[in-house]
């Protein structure tokens, strides 16, 4: 029978729903979708609302930072490492005028390990975020 555990960050963004930050099972560890958001707040870096709650301006580059941030901190506490993540998906609100500058940040948190990667494109998220992954570690024989 496979081992299945619920993973919880402490320093992680709190999951805006009923979820784990993470899933173990077996040799393999699930992270449900990451934003950018800090913990114990709803401040999102990079991004200015109105007073109603509606995006204003975002930075795209602060947010990515802060994403790849919040997930390396739900892999440290999963007991993985950077270097277990095999499988990446990334939701962007608005691939054109975002991409080149996600890709070209997911570049630096991923040079040495090249995850297999899917870049989608969203209407909206569910908090005024322009972006979240979602990932995949292999914790197995090393």
């Amino acid at each position: 029978m496979n081992e299945k555990s619920i993973i919880e960050s402490s320093k992680a963004p709190e999951p805006v729903g009923l979820y784990p930050h993470a899933r173990k099972v077996g040799d393999f560890i699930y992270f449900s979708g990451i934003g950018p958001r800090e913990r114990g707040t709803k401040k999102i870096p990079g991004v200015e609302l109105d007073e109603h709650g509606n995006i204003l301006s975002y930075d795209i580059a602060t947010q990515c930072h802060s994403v790849f941030k919040n997930l390396q901190y739900v892999v440290e506490d999963a007991g993985a490492t950077w270097e277990d993540i095999v499988d990446i998906t990334v939701f962007l609100t608005n691939m054109k005028d975002d991409f080149k500058t996600y890709n070209a940040i997911y570049a630096e948190y991923f040079k040495s390990n090249l995850p297999c990667r899917t870049t989608i494109e969203i209407k909206s998220l569910p908090t005024p975020i322009a972006i979240e992954v979602k990932a995949i570690a292999y914790i197995g024989k090393k």
